[in-house]
């Protein structure tokens, strides 16, 4: 009989049972590191209107029968709420990303004492970098984006862990920030796709392996491919991607749809707020 950490995570679509996330206490955009931040700069965060909307997106997760396990949130830390770059599980395995930004290096301190609290154990990467927003499971497949958080280098050490699957690098285009805000898989053979951020030869692969759905300009700007799969065929999204969802639902999904207007302001949506530690 399998144990509950041999089920850790095949995918990113199956029965979530455990997640991680991060509430937007001290959320605020200080020093810019993304495009999305320089968009909202001037107007910045309403934390209030953000710890509201995150606490609405973590009742949909329990209401749906996941566990939350919350990070402390710490004042000095204003993008912990994004807790999927932080580590990413594939398969029973858990690992620590190593941070491109080192604004963001001493999350990791703070996942590691919440990991070590709990009894679970992990694998540090200690190559420079890669984050967990880059990294895509899909049983077989290990889809991990080349981007300006994540390296080829790294991409090779992480396959000296990981054996058992094919680890495939994909580059993106260097204004997209992680991979799953170009491309996320959210069923068998089913992905969101924005092609305009791989090379031809990339998106013929992934092509030939799922049936995508393409995400259009303007919805790419209010991430449209990051979604969060909860399991039976169940997705998260922002009611605003109206061209995305319909796609999704004509695919017999059934999309829940929550408010994420005011943290999508600093560059992440519902897959970036999330750490799925256990899927089914």
């Amino acid at each position: 009989m399998k144990t509950e950490i041999d089920k850790r995570c095949q995918n990113e679509y199956n029965a979530l049972r455990e997640v991680m996330v991060c509430p937007p206490t001290h959320m605020k955009i200080g020093k810019i590191i993304n495009e999305t931040q320089k968009h909202f700069s001037d107007e910045n965060i309403d934390t209030n209107i953000a710890m509201k909307q995150h606490q609405a997106f973590v009742d949909v997760l329990k209401k749906h029968g996941a566990t939350i396990v919350e990070i402390t949130p710490e004042p000095q830390m204003n993008e912990q709420v994004f807790t999927r770059d932080i580590g990413f599980c594939i398969g029973e395995n858990i690992f620590i990303a190593n941070m491109a930004r080192k604004i963001r290096e001493p999350e990791t301190e703070v996942l590691k004492h919440t990991l070590k609290e709990k009894g679970d154990s992990y694998t540090e990467l200690d190559v420079f970098s890669i984050e967990g927003g880059d990294v895509i499971v899909d049983n077989k497949y290990v889809w991990v984006g080349i981007s300006e958080r994540t390296t080829h280098e790294a991409v090779e050490v992480l396959r000296e862990f990981v054996t058992d699957r094919e680890v495939i690098p994909v580059p993106i285009k260097k204004d997209i920030l992680h991979l799953d805000c170009a491309f996320n898989i959210i069923g068998d053979k089913q992905a969101l796709i924005y092609p305009q951020a791989f090379t031809s030869e990339d998106l013929e692969k992934i092509n030939s392996l799922y049936d995508l759905i393409i995400i259009p300009d303007e919805e790419q700007f209010t991430l449209g491919t990051n979604v969060f799969s909860i399991g039976d065929k169940k997705v998260i999204s922002l009611p605003e991607n109206k061209k995305v969802n319909r796609a999704i639902e004509q695919r017999g999904f059934e999309v829940i749809e929550v408010d994420f207007s005011e943290i999508i302001k600093s560059g992440g949506s519902f897959r970036c707020c999330t750490f799925p530690l256990v899927r089914e």
